[in-house]
């Protein structure tokens, strides 16, 4: 089914959360819309190997009658099916605690997804998972939100920055105009739900890189802090941590990719995933934490040197 182009009145009277909606349940398309059709496409191998993943899980796992045991069994069979189709090695990660986790990681490829995705449902349970998801991956799993949500998986779609410039849209415009919009409303959406997973005991799993890329730092130069870092951990620890109610801690994973890995999911080659020292909350609290600003440099950057840590070195920048 050909996907649906948002009108230009719903573009100006829709809040996110119903752009979100429309795109998840009656099949609309922000990059059709905006004429990126291109970005897409490239996106929808990625769209049909996840959807073949939870038609066999979902679809070949009972009991049918009874919907806890149901999703239970689906877990268990997708853990083992990843295992295989995406290995991934992963030892030392918390399971038992009631707090919330934010998990930061660097992000080469794709393919860590499917292998964090496999350690989080076998070593964490059903723990609410939030995974904020860049806007062309997004619109290709869509129409799975529903199917996906009920494995305990949220996704929330992001326009980064990389896919802001790809966007290309002309300032003045309508587009630009909504696409704006987007921009800051997704991500408002975002802290919403991540307030939430904290609250639940959930975990939050984000790329501080805002992007796949080789290097846990951008470059030398932001390594060598002659350079601005982004502030994505330390946006997320500001909005969080002043609500007193909220205890959560930051771990910063490792991802070392198999040798010639390509950006994609690198089927049948195996990962590893590596548990830093973690950031508790009092620790930010104390050491790092101050009201009234934007961002927390020090934090950002002392998070991505503890991924950087546990990689060899032609991955930290």
């Amino acid at each position: 089914m050909s996907k649906k182009l948002f009108s230009p009145a719903q573009l100006q009277t829709l809040t996110p959360a119903e752009i979100v909606d429309k795109i998840n349940h009656e099949n609309y398309s922000l990059l059709k819309t905006f004429h990126k059709d291109n970005l897409l496409r490239e996106m929808l191998p990625v769209g049909a190997a996840c959807n073949a993943a939870i038609d066999y899980v979902l679809g070949t796992t009972g009991p049918k009658n009874n919907s806890a045991e149901h999703i239970k069994n689906a877990r268990a069979k997708l853990i083992k099916r990843l295992s295989v189709i995406t290995p991934g090695e992963y030892e030392g990660f918390p399971k038992d605690s009631d707090k919330g986790l934010v998990v930061g990681f660097n992000h080469p490829s794709l393919g860590e997804i499917a292998r964090i995705l496999m350690m989080k449902m076998d070593v964490m349970g059903d723990k609410p998972m939030l995974f904020p998801v860049n806007l062309p991956w997004y619109e290709s799993i869509a129409k799975d939100y529903d199917r996906i949500l009920s494995l305990g998986i949220i996704i929330t779609p992001m326009i980064t920055p990389s896919t802001w410039l790809k966007l290309e849209l002309r300032k003045g415009t309508p587009e630009f105009e909504a696409g704006s919009k987007l921009k800051h409303g997704f991500k408002d959406l975002y802290m919403e739900l991540c307030r939430q997973t904290m609250k639940d005991g959930g975990v939050i799993f984000v790329a501080p890189s805002a992007g796949r890329q080789a290097t846990v730092f951008k470059s030398k130069e932001v390594y060598d802090r002659t350079e601005p870092i982004i502030p994505t951990m330390s946006v997320l620890a500001l909005d969080l941590l002043k609500d007193k109610d909220v205890n959560c801690d930051f771990m910063p994973m490792s991802i070392v990719p198999p040798d010639n890995y390509g950006r994609k999911l690198n089927f049948f080659k195996p990962y590893k995933l590596i548990p830093g020292q973690i950031f508790t909350a009092d620790e930010v609290r104390k050491k790092y934490y101050k009201k009234g600003v934007s961002k927390l440099p020090d934090f950002d950057y002392d998070f991505h040197q503890r991924i950087a840590d546990n990689l060899p070195h032609n991955f930290w920048f």
